[in-house]
C-alpha cells in the first residue's frame, strides 16, 4: 500500500522534474467530458466496437462512480479520466458483414478497438500498451469459461499477446473451473504464460505489454492498485511465432470475449468450433478499464505519477 510518506516523496519528485513523459503515441483513456455516444459514433479515440445487435453505447458504459486507477493521475489532483465498463449479455453475438451466416454464436463478446486510424503508430519499434482492469461487483465472469479480454489481433486470428481469465477451452472438458480460473495471464503469440497473478477483487490490475516489433520480444510491466509498476523479468522474451512486418500487425482490443463450453452432444468437429458452437449461459457479465495508452521508450517506460523506469532489454 501506498503511504503518505510514499506519496509525498513521489510528489517530490514530480515537483523536482524526474517525471518526464514517455513519447504519448495513442491516448485511449476516457477525459471526463467524453460521452457514451463515442461508442456509437465512433468520431473519438476508438475506431471500431465489436458487439452484438444492439448500440455499442448500450454494451459500454462511462463512469465517475468507479475511480480509474489512480497511476495516471497527479498527486493530491482529481482524476482525469473516467472508468470505461464493458459488457455482454445474451445479445452480444458479433455478426461480421452483417450476414447472418457469418454469426458467431459461439462466442459471447464486446470490444473496443482502441488505436488511431494509422495503427503503424503504435506497431513499429518499441511500443508499451498501457491498461488497467477491475472486477465488478455484481456482475462479475463465469470462470469456468476462457476470457481474452486484451489483445492485439492480426489478421490471422493469433494474438500478438493477450490476456486471459478463467478456464482455459479445453475438448474433452475436464474439471470446471480450473484451479487458477480466478488468475490473469498474460498469454505470448504461442500461448506461453509470460506473466500470472491473482484478480483479486475490489482493487485496479495494471499492466503495461512492451512490444519490441523488430526483435520479436514481450515484457510485462505490473502493478495492483496505487502501486507504481515495475517489471515482472529481468529481461524481454522472445514472442515465438510472431512475425516482422504488416503480417504480424493487428488491431488493438479490450473488452470481455467469452469462449463457450463444449457441447457434449457435439461431435469432436463441431465441439472444437469455439466461433461458432458451444454452451453459453447468456448471462450478464462485465469487467472495467481505465489507463489506456500507448506510448514509445524514448526515455523509459511510464511507472505511474508521472515516473518513469528503463525499458526492459532484449
Amino acid at each position: 500500500m501506498i503511504t503518505a510518506s510514499s506519496i509525498g516523496w513521489i510528489a517530490v519528485l514530480w515537483s523536482i522534474g524526474m517525471a518526464w513523459a514517455t513519447p504519448l503515441l495513442y491516448d485511449g483513456r476516457a477525459p471526463l467530458n467524453l460521452t457514451e455516444s463515442t461508442f456509437d459514433d465512433l468520431s473519438g479515440a476508438y475506431v471500431y466496437v465489436v458487439k452484438g445487435s444492439q448500440k455499442g453505447s448500450d454494451y459500454v458504459d462511462l463512469t465517475k462512480k468507479i475511480p480509474p486507477t489512480p497511476l495516471w493521475q497527479k498527486v493530491f489532483q482529481p482524476a482525469m479520466e473516467q472508468t470505461i465498463s464493458v459488457s455482454i449479455d445474451k445479445t452480444s453475438i458479433f455478426v461480421p458483414g452483417g450476414n447472418p451466416a457469418n454469426a458467431q454464436n459461439g462466442f459471447r463478446r464486446t470490444e473496443v478497438i482502441a488505436q488511431p486510424r494509422n495503427r503503424t503508430v503504435i506497431e513499429s519499434g518499441r511500443t508499451v500498451f498501457h491498461f488497467s482492469v477491475m472486477r465488478d461487483s455484481c456482475n462479475d465472469l463465469n470462470y469456468k469459461h476462457e476470457y481474452q479480454v486484451v489483445f492485439i489481433e492480426p489478421n490471422d486470428g493469433s494474438h500478438v499477446f493477450g490476456l486471459q481469465i478463467g478456464s482455459p477451452f479445453t475438448y474433452p472438458t475436464g474439471s470446471l473451473p480450473v484451479a487458477n480460473a480466478q488468475s490473469l495471464r498474460i498469454l505470448a503469440r504461442d500461448l506461453t504464460v509470460v506473466f500470472e497473478t491473482s484478480f483479486t477483487r475490489d482493487q485496479w490490475h495494471n499492466f503495461a505489454v512492451q512490444v519490441d516489433w523488430d526483435a520479436i520480444t514481450l515484457g510485462v510491466y505490473y502493478s495492483k492498485g496505487p502501486m507504481l509498476l515495475s517489471p515482472t523479468s529481468r529481461k524481454a522474451v522472445l514472442n515465438k511465432g510472431l512475425v516482422a512486418g504488416p503480417d504480424g500487425q493487428g488491431d488493438f482490443h479490450f473488452g470481455v470475449l467469452k469462449l463457450p463450453i463444449a457441447n457434449p452432444a457435439d461431435s469432436a468437429s463441431q465441439a472444437t468450433d469455439v466461433v461458432h458452437r458451444g454452451l453459453q449461459e447468456n448471462t450478464t457479465e462485465t469487467l472495467h478499464y481505465s489507463g489506456v495508452f500507448v506510448e514509445g521508450v524514448t526515455g523509459g517506460v511510464s511507472a505511474g505519477y508521472g515516473l518513469k523506469i528503463p525499458a526492459l532489454k532484449n
